[in-house]
């Protein structure tokens, strides 16, 4: 993948409600970009961007107050806040506004807005690469799932990294319909892949917080068959 330095912001606004940076100067609105948090994981619809003005939407589902906060790199990596959305309180939305220079930024899901939160790496791009840089950000990896009349096979010793992308490339070799979710340490799904008889299927999960997460497989007229995976 390729590497770029984050350059200068400008005009940022952040808040936690629809309103402006200054009297007479309101912040741009810009794409909006949804946001969903929870007290285990941070989601943002996309992480490719073109410069200009951004608004992300966040929506908490989490238990907790969220903090969301935009970070730019400095020195070694990304600890410069560059833009913050205060409190947002369990089951309500705020906005997070700012205008995007070219490079690489985290967004930040901090539950309680204790310690570094759940971050997601976003790339604001001018120079016609975005769509290449799509390809190359899809996901950071694949992982080949099997789902069988005596379980699921393919994810055996996975551990991932927070924030890790990964594509699961789900086989099912059962005569009947299968749903393969993806539950959060908090045993709230993340994903469900539907896979037809005999059929494949296919989707990107964000694996946004540490701690135990589950592949559930389950079908109508079987008992669903669980597996464990590790996210540190």
């Amino acid at each position: 993948m390729k590497s770029r330095t984050a350059a200068a912001m400008v005009a940022i606004c952040a808040t936690a409600a629809l309103t402006a940076c200054g009297d007479d100067d309101p912040a741009p609105k810009g794409d909006q970009v949804p946001v969903t948090a929870t007290d285990t994981s941070c989601e943002v619809a996309t992480t490719l961007f073109n410069p200009g003005a951004v608004t992300f939407t966040v929506t908490n589902r989490g238990q907790q107050a969220t903090g969301v906060y935009l970070y730019g790199r400095e020195d070694a990596g990304f600890t410069k806040v560059v833009a913050e959305a205060a409190d947002v309180a369990p089951g309500k939305t705020g906005d997070l506004r700012a205008t995007l220079a070219t490079g690489q930024y985290e967004v930040a899901c901090r539950p309680g807005r204790q310690g570094d939160g759940v971050r997601i790496r976003i790339t604001v791009s001018d120079d016609g690469t975005v769509a290449s840089a799509a390809a190359e950000t899809a996901y950071d990896r694949e992982v080949a799932v099997e789902l069988t009349a005596a379980g699921i096979t393919g994810a055996e010793g996975l551990i991932a990294e927070p924030g890790e992308k990964i594509a699961f490339r789900v086989t099912n070799k059962t005569t009947g319909a299968r749903t393969l979710y993806v539950l959060n340490p908090d045993a709230e799904s993340a994903a469900e892949i539907k896979v037809e008889p005999n059929g494949k299927a296919e989707a990107v999960v964000a694996l946004g917080g540490a701690g135990n997460w589950t592949l559930k497989a389950q079908g109508e007229g079987v008992a669903p068959v669980n597996r464990q995976f590790v996210v540190r």
